[in-house]
C-alpha cells in the first residue's frame, strides 16, 4: 500500500499522519480518509487538540495525484475527485478542535490549501509553497478560498498567477500562512509538542468558541467549494490540461 492515513491519541493530543510514496501527492482515497479522521477526532471528547503532519522530510504535500487526474473521464468524476480536497478543508473548518499544521517540506496546490486550513501552522525553512494549478490548465479554485483567507487576495493572486515559481518559507510566514519557521525538523517538532501540550490544558469550550470566531464568514463553503470543484472537474478534461499533466509526469 503506497498511500495511507493513520491517527493516534496521547494525553489529549491527536496526531493525524498521511503518506503517499509520490511526494505525498494525494489520491481520492487518502483525501477521504483525511476528512473522516478530522471529523472523527473532532467528535472525540478525549481529544483536546489535533496535529496534522505528513511522513518523510522532503514534501509536506505535492497536491493532487496526477495518476488520478489523468484517469478522470467525465465532469462528474472530475468534480468528485476535487471534492476530496474540498471535504478535507471543510472538515478542518467545521472541526471544533484547534488543528496545528506541521509543514516540514514543500507544499504544492492542495498542500497549500491544507496548510491554509489549519488553525496554527508551523514549518521548517524548507517549506516553500507553490500553487501550480494554472500551469496545468486548471486554477486553484477549490483551495483558493482557504489560501486567500490566510494570505489575503494580493498574496494569493501572486501565488496563483506565478504558477511555476516557488515562494520560500520566509515569504509564507511574512504573509501569515506560517506562524513560525524553524531551521530543521527537530526544532519544529519540539515547538509543536510544546504548543500542543499547552493547548491540551486549556478550556475546550473556550477553544471551540474561539475557533468559530476565526472561521466566521465561511459558513457558505460547503456550497462554494462544491461549485469550485465542478469548475476544476470540467477543466481537467481539456486537451491543454491532459497534455500539461503528461509533461509534468515525464
Amino acid at each position: 500500500m503506497t498511500s495511507k492515513v493513520t491517527h493516534s491519541i496521547s494525553n489529549g493530543i491527536a496526531t493525524i499522519n498521511f503518506y503517499d510514496e509520490k511526494s505525498n501527492a494525494l489520491p481520492g482515497s487518502t483525501l477521504k480518509a483525511l476528512a473522516e479522521s478530522v471529523t472523527h477526532l473532532g467528535d472525540d471528547d478525549s481529544v483536546k487538540v489535533i496535529v496534522l503532519k505528513s511522513a518523510g522530510d522532503r514534501a509536506f504535500c505535492a497536491g493532487a495525484s496526477f495518476d488520478e487526474l489523468m484517469a478522470i473521464d467525465s465532469p462528474e468524476d472530475g468534480k468528485s475527485f476535487f471534492m476530496g480536497f474540498a471535504n478535507v478543508i471543510n472538515a478542518m473548518r467545521r472541526c471544533p478542535k484547534f488543528i496545528i499544521g506541521r509543514v516540514q517540506g514543500k507544499a504544492v496546490g492542495g498542500g497549500v490549501g491544507m496548510a491554509s486550513s489549519v488553525d496554527f501552522c508551523l514549518a521548517t525553512k524548507h517549506a516553500s509553497v507553490k500553487l501550480s494549478e494554472l500551469a496545468i490548465g486548471i486554477g486553484p479554485f477549490v483551495v483558493g478560498p482557504a489560501v486567500q483567507r490566510k494570505l489575503g487576495l494580493s498574496k494569493m493572486s501572486e501565488l496563483a498567477i506565478n504558477a511555476s515559481e516557488w515562494r520560500d518559507a520566509k515569504w509564507a510566514m511574512e504573509g501569515g500562512l506560517y506562524q513560525e519557521v524553524y531551521d530543521n525538523i527537530d526544532e519544529l517538532d519540539v515547538a509543536i509538542n510544546e504548543l500542543a501540550e499547552r493547548l491540551s490544558k486549556f478550556n475546550p469550550e473556550a477553544m471551540s468558541e474561539l475557533k468559530k470566531n476565526f472561521w466566521e464568514g465561511c459558513e457558505n463553503w460547503d456550497q462554494l467549494l462544491s461549485e469550485r470543484a465542478a469548475m476544476s472537474g470540467k477543466l481537467v478534461l481539456s486537451d491543454f490540461t491532459r497534455n500539461a499533466i503528461s509533461k509534468f509526469k515525464q
